[in-house]
């Protein structure tokens, strides 16, 4: 009769040891994917508005205000009033961007808020 050799650990045990490794390594290797950048999609998909391209580059505060009027009246996408639409978006932009919004910009900025509030006749 042929002799039964006795092991420590039965062959079960080594082989589930053995996938979750390989599972472990195969999560180290996959590469994470990049931070959806929500407010980006906001500005592009939001029921907000419909925006010009480029609308907060513009270097005229009286531009910036008339082309975010213009857009909010267009609009068949937004929910709320037309002046409300225009001026949470620009607060929403700036409030975005942070400390990265240079001081020139932010100011400019501001100051387009000024003017869209006058030339939807809410000074």
């Amino acid at each position: 009769m042929a002799q039964v050799r006795k092991t420590t650990h039965s062959r079960k045990t080594t082989a589930r040891k053995n996938t979750s490794a390989r599972r472990s390594a195969a999560r180290k290797r996959t590469k994470r994917a990049a931070p959806k950048r929500w407010s980006q999609r906001v500005t592009k998909e939001s029921d907000a508005l419909d925006l010009k391209r480029g609308v907060f580059k513009l270097t005229s505060p009286r531009k910036i205000a008339a082309s975010l009027k213009r857009s909010a009246e267009h609009s068949a996408r937004r929910k709320s009033g037309a002046y409300r639409s225009a001026l949470s978006m620009l607060t929403f932009y700036i409030n975005r961007a942070g400390k990265t919004l240079p001081k020139t910009q932010r100011e400019r900025l501001e100051k387009a808020k000024v003017e869209l509030k006058r030339a939807f006749g809410r000074e």
